[in-house]
C-alpha cells in the first residue's frame, strides 16, 4: 500500500511560479506550504523534508512530464504520481459543485486522490535513458514538421495574393527548390527580367525530379503576367514570402539534423530490429512506435491496456436505453497519431492489411475509421510480438489465419 512504503505524502498544485504544496506525515497531521518554482527553491524544500522525515517521499500532481516532473524526478527519494487533470476536476465538482477553486485546495486533492486510489493513481516509472531521449526526440521531430506544414501553408496563402504562377510549377511547396525559387526572384517581374540561360542552370542544377520540365517552365515564365501591378500589395508580400521560404528551409535542416540523431539513437536499441520487421514502418515510423511502447515489457499486461492508452480503443457510454460508443478523448494524441499513421502505411504493404481495410470499407465505414479498426487490430499482434520479443512474419501470421479457417482469409 502507498501509506506504507512512504515516510510523507505531499499533494502539489504547480504553477509557473510558485507551488502549492499539501503534506501530510505519517502521524497523519498536515500543513499547506508555497514554494517558488526555481530549482534552488525545490532542492532547499525536498532536501529539508527528507531530512526531517528520513524515508521516501510520494508527490502527487497533476502531470507526466514537464519541468517540475523533470525536477522532482532528480531525487531518488521521491516519486511522483500523477493524477489526471479531468480525475481532479471531477473530484472537486463532487464537493464543490459551485465551481469555487483555489490552489491550496487543488493540493490538496491530489493528495487525497493519491492516498484513497492507490491502484488507480500509480507512480510514474521512468524508461531507461535511451527510451526517454528516443521519446523526446521523435515528439519534438513531429512538432518541427507541423511547423513546416504551418509555414509552407502559409507561404502558399502569401504567394496567392501577388504571385500564384510557382504554385502552378511545384507540386512540392516544401521543397527546397521551391524555397530557392522564391528567394532569388521573389516576385514575377523580376523572374520575367532574367535571361533563361539562367532559369534554366537555376532549375537544372536541382536533383531528381526538380531537373524535370525545365523548357516547360520556362515557357510558362515567359508567358506569365502578373496578378496585379499594385506595388505596395507586392512589396508586403514578396518580403513575407521570401521570410516564410527561409524559415521552411531552416525547419527542413532541422528536422534532417533529428532525422540522423534519431537513426543513431535506434540502431543501438535492442529492440530496434523487432520494430523493423513491421511492414511498411519505413525510418520515422520505426522509432516513433517503439517510443510508444518502449522496452519495459511489465508496463503492459494486454494488448487492451496498448489500445487504450494509445486512443484507439473507443469509449461507450450506456444510461437506460441510450447507448453511444465514440473515439477516446483523454489520450495522448501523438501516440494515437502514430499508431493511426503507420496501419495506414500498412494497407499498401500488408496483404491481410489491404484485405480488412477494404472490408471495413465495403461495411460503410470512413477512411478514418476503417484506419482506426485496423490499427486496433494490429496492436493486438505487435503486443504480442513486443511481449515475446518477437519479429513479425508476414507469411507466418497469414498460416496462422489459414489454420483457424479466418473469415478475413475468404474475403
Amino acid at each position: 500500500m502507498t501509506k506504507d512504503r512512504f515516510a510523507v505524502h505531499v499533494g502539489l498544485d504547480w504553477a509557473d511560479r510558485k507551488h502549492d504544496l499539501c503534506i501530510q506525515f505519517s502521524s497523519g497531521e498536515r500543513c499547506f506550504q508555497v514554494i517558488d518554482h526555481s530549482p534552488e527553491s525545490l532542492d532547499t524544500w525536498l532536501k529539508n523534508l527528507h531530512k526531517q522525515v528520513k524515508g521516501q517521499i510520494a508527490v502527487a500532481l497533476e502531470l507526466k512530464k514537464g519541468p517540475i516532473v523533470y525536477a522532482l524526478q532528480k531525487y531518488p527519494f521521491v516519486t511522483v504520481f500523477p493524477v489526471h487533470a479531468l480525475s481532479l476536476a471531477r473530484y472537486r465538482q463532487a464537493f464543490w459543485p459551485s465551481g469555487a477553486k483555489d490552489d491550496p485546495q487543488d493540493a490538496e486533492l491530489a493528495l487525497e486522490l493519491m492516498l484513497r486510489y492507490p491502484k488507480k493513481v500509480t507512480p510514474i516509472e521512468p524508461s531507461n535513458s535511451d527510451i526517454r531521449l528516443l521519446q523526446q526526440l521523435v515528439e519534438q521531430r513531429r512538432q518541427l514538421v507541423e511547423d513546416k506544414r504551418r509555414f509552407v501553408n502559409r507561404l502558399i496563402n502569401t504567394l496567392k495574393q501577388y504571385y500564384p504562377q510557382p504554385l502552378e510549377w511545384f507540386s512540392h511547396r516544401g521543397s527546397a527548390l521551391f524555397c530557392d525559387l522564391i528567394i532569388r526572384w521573389p516576385n514575377l517581374q523580376t523572374l520575367k527580367r532574367a535571361r533563361s540561360s539562367t532559369i534554366r542552370s537555376f532549375f537544372e542544377t536541382a536533383r531528381g525530379r526538380g531537373a524535370a520540365n525545365v523548357e516547360k517552365r520556362i515557357v510558362s515564365i515567359e508567358q506569365a503576367i502578373p496578378l496585379t501591378n499594385d506595388s505596395c500589395v507586392i512589396e508586403a508580400n514578396e518580403l513575407m514570402a521570401v521570410c516564410l521560404a527561409k524559415q521552411i528551409k531552416l525547419v527542413v535542416d532541422n528536422i534532417q539534423a533529428y532525422d540522423k540523431r534519431i537513426e543513431s539513437l535506434f540502431e543501438t536499441l535492442p529492440d530496434a530490429k523487432l520494430f523493423k520487421s513491421l511492414p511498411g514502418i519505413g525510418p520515422c515510423m520505426g522509432p516513433r512506435m517503439l517510443a510508444a511502447l518502449g522496452d519495459n515489457r511489465e508496463r503492459f499486461h494486454s494488448a487492451e491496456e496498448i489500445q487504450s492508452y494509445a486512443g484507439i480503443a473507443p469509449v461507450t457510454e450506456r444510461s437506460g436505453q441510450k447507448c453511444w460508443v465514440h473515439w477516446r478523448w483523454q489520450c495522448s494524441k501523438f501516440i494515437r497519431q502514430t499508431f493511426v499513421e503507420w496501419a495506414a502505411k500498412t494497407v499498401q504493404s500488408s496483404y491481410w492489411a489491404e484485405i480488412y481495410y477494404q472490408g471495413q470499407r465495403r461495411k460503410g465505414k470512413s477512411h478514418q475509421s476503417a484506419i482506426r479498426a485496423l490499427a486496433y487490430k494490429w496492436i493486438r499482434i505487435i503486443y504480442r510480438c513486443w511481449k515475446t520479443r518477437t519479429c513479425y512474419d508476414e507469411a507466418k501470421y497469414l498460416r496462422a489465419l489459414k489454420e483457424r479457417n479466418s473469415p478475413l482469409l475468404s474475403v
